[in-house]
């Protein structure tokens, strides 16, 4: 059975060392995150994903959801009693107010813990995961009276949620949906379509399950601007709060997919299902971007946390794994094979994921830490800053993550050899697994686009702007001779980057596939660029920690110090191809008709 160690020191380092969290004291909630009580929560969820769920990944890929003749899903043996832990343990409300239940505390824990539910079982992280989600998008967007309605019992894990978007005719292309609403004169409406792809859309886990459905009023505009976001519970809500009448919504099917079978990806009907309105009539986008944005930022860290257990797993197999000799000869000559974690390839697949992981960890982290900010900070300027550090980064995050992520799962998976490819080892399953990543929540190619033609230039360039000072900055103060293996690399790429930037400004307008040919290259440029910050910014708290005489940690932090080299050598320096591909332009992408494909 695959092995999984939640990475609590990594990320304590992170909290502590690299970011400051006690900078964070002012925001409600972060006094009460005191290093000992961060680091007692992160090791209870981190024995909960080794204990609990890690055993149940495999079964749940085995087994799979069942969808049975009465339109019920089961889950897969253990999944409940996982998931009855996890809600009795508070987990889920772990960052929500504690006006309806929640503990507080910072939603940058909740992000790191989800990273370890994913890692341990990525199939069962998605049933809570979709629900705080659509806890944020109550909490902004919806009436007090169904805030009060609704989240005590999905804060407190007794209810699950969902995003129902997806309709068998579109998918990313919102203003063709046809699921239709029509008021009752109550102010309810009887909802009537069929949405498919629904995570976690049925299931036995929770009582009830609470829908997010995206509509259209009967006469609204047509397009995007005729959407209008609803409530829609599986169960209608008694006066007590209990679940009362099945309200009309059933499930036509679950999906047969690659991956991901401990999760029930439902076909769902609605025949005069009762829903209400959240936010505003014909506003249901800018209500349903606020689940949307917190599922992307959710997915990336899905890539991640496939990454980390991939790498994980292929470092205890190539310590273990007897095959050649190394090339500068025997280094365990009383065996029949040295150990291929000896061979030079070997080591240059795991140190690929290893500082990718680090690295992007941190990157969740920063970006979270910022998200805290926009959500809890009394300063006006402050949580625009971080607002528009969310959206600049939620598209490069969801995208970079999963890619790298996936393609990392793969390398990790070739280092099995032949044993990579059963399923006794898992490494299969997490390349199966991970694809998905790269797809649902706006596929990778859409997260580019939307990078490219709507957040760069948006208030302005405010938020790239903001990025590029804020690294140049960094270089600029931190030209240390210790420093420079990590700053100078950082410095020629951010100049690249500025590059590519200014060519979409003066190349992407008057010629917008320009952009598009070039979006992706640029999305995974930006990404290794802030993912080199991270390293620089890891490299700098390493080094002065081990000036301070970090005693008994030295060997963890000179590794970091020689992975992020590594990074800065070895993977940063794509920048310069990415920005050779950006220039080229258009013309041979977009030369050949249609018909010679």
């Amino acid at each position: 059975m695959p092995i999984y160690d939640a990475p609590v020191d990594d990320v304590l380092f992170l909290l502590n060392d690299v970011f400051h969290i006690e900078r964070y004291s002012n925001l409600p909630g972060f006094a009460d995150a005191s290093p000992d009580i961060v680091e007692a929560i992160l090791g209870e969820a981190g024995k909960y994903c080794r204990e609990v769920l890690l055993p149940l990944n495999r079964v749940g890929d085995i087994e799979g959801c069942r969808h049975h003749e009465d339109g019920r899903v089961t889950t897969p043996a253990g999944f409940k009693a996982a998931y009855k832990q996890y809600a009795e343990g508070g987990w889920m409300g772990i960052s929500a107010t504690p006006e309806f239940g929640g503990q507080g505390l910072p939603s940058a824990l909740t992000i790191v813990i989800n990273e370890f539910l994913v890692s341990a079982n990525m199939a069962f992280a998605m049933y809570p995961g979709l629900t705080q989600g659509a806890i944020a998008a109550l909490l902004v967007h919806a009436s007090p009276e169904l805030r009060a309605k609704y989240l005590p019992k999905m804060v407190g894990g007794d209810w699950t949620g969902t995003m129902n978007l997806t309709e068998p005719h579109c998918g990313t292309d919102l203003g063709m949906l046809r699921t239709k609403a029509v008021p009752q004169g109550d102010g309810s409406y009887k909802m009537t379509g069929t949405k498919i792809f629904i995570s976690a859309g049925e299931h036995d886990l929770t009582e009830n399950i609470i829908h997010l459905v995206l509509a259209r009023i009967d006469g609204a505009p047509a397009g995007t601007r005729g959407t209008t976001l609803f409530v829609v519970p599986k169960f209608l809500i008694n006066a007590d709060g209990s679940p009362g009448a099945h309200n009309n919504v059933s499930c036509g099917s679950i999906e047969e997919k690659m991956g991901i079978h401990g999760n029930s990806t439902a076909v769902l009907n609605y025949d005069g299902a009762l829903g209400w309105v959240v936010g505003e009539e014909n506003r249901g986008l800018p209500a349903m971007f606020t689940m949307m944005n917190e599922a992307r930022l959710g997915v990336g860290v899905q890539g991640l946390g496939m990454s980390e257990v991939a790498y994980q797993n292929a470092a205890a197999y190539a310590k273990d794994r007897l095959q050649g000799r190394a090339l500068t000869g025997p280094k365990f000559p009383d065996k029949p094979a040295d150990p291929i974690i000896v061979h030079p390839d070997v080591r240059r697949t795991l140190m690929t994921i290893r500082a990718f992981n680090e690295a992007a960890r941190a990157l969740v982290i920063w970006t979270a830490l910022r998200g805290d900010v926009a959500h809890r900070s009394e300063d006006a300027k402050d949580r625009e800053a971080a607002d528009d550090h969310m959206g600049l980064l939620t598209p490069v995050i969801k995208g970079v993550l999963t890619d790298q992520g996936f393609a990392n799962t793969v390398m990790a998976q070739q280092i099995y050899g032949g044993h990579g490819y059963i399923s006794e080892h898992g490494m299969e399953q997490f390349v199966r697994d991970a694809r998905i990543a790269m797809i649902y929540e706006g596929t990778n190619g859409i997260q580019a686009l939307d990078l490219v033609g709507r957040k760069l230039g948006r208030n302005g360039g405010r938020a790239v702007m903001a990025f590029f000072n804020e690294v140049g900055a960094f270089i600029k103060e931190n030209g240390t001779d210790a420093m420079k293996p990590y700053v100078g690399p950082l410095g020629a790429a951010l100049g690249q980057l500025q590059q590519a930037t200014m060519w979409f400004a003066q190349n992407g307008l008057a010629k917008p596939d320009n952009a598009g040919a070039g979006s992706t290259d640029y999305m995974h440029m930006f990404g290794l660029v802030a993912l080199g910050y991270m390293w620089a910014q890891i490299a700098k708290a390493a080094q002065e920690k081990l000036a301070a005489g970090a005693s008994g940690a030295e060997a963890r932090l000179n590794a970091r110090l020689v992975t992020g080299r590594f990074f800065m050598e070895r993977m940063l320096p794509e920048t310069a191809a990415q920005l050779a591909r950006i220039q080229s332009g258009a013309d041979s992408t977009m030369a050949l008709p249609a018909e010679m494909f």
